[in-house]
């Protein structure tokens, strides 16, 4: 089995267009978490507080520099994530599929890397 996070990406329109009706949308949202559940796949799942809530730490220069959200010029934000533990990547994608999203929303599919795969530093 491996672990993949499914990456729920929007864009100021289709969040605005969940926010439309967010009682459904947070409806059919539960009943897909409990169907995963059922399947034994979740491991964790959670969604972020609106963008304006949150900084941005930025490295570009020699010291960071914080700055207050909304994100300038982003076009799609990550607002939260599924984690999977699944056999194959295609396994992970059909449960992509199956996520309420509204339209115009993205859900990125990412393998997460074991413990095993993270470079060792000799001492």
């Amino acid at each position: 089995m491996s672990q993949y996070m499914l990456i729920m990406r929007g864009t100021d329109e289709s969040n605005a267009a969940m926010m439309a009706d967010i009682d459904e949308m947070m409806a059919t949202t539960r009943r897909f978490i409990e169907e995963m559940l059922k399947a034994g796949v979740l491991l964790a799942a959670e969604g972020l507080d609106v963008p304006s809530q949150g900084v941005v730490v930025d490295f570009s220069g020699e010291t960071p520099v914080v700055t207050d959200g909304p994100y300038g010029e982003t076009k799609e934000l990550f607002g939260g994530y599924f984690l999977l533990d699944v056999a194959s990547k295609q396994e992970a994608v059909e449960w992509a599929k199956r996520v309420p999203a509204a339209p115009g929303s993205k859900i990125e599919v990412r393998r997460v890397a074991g413990s095993d795969e993270v470079p060792q530093v000799d001492e």
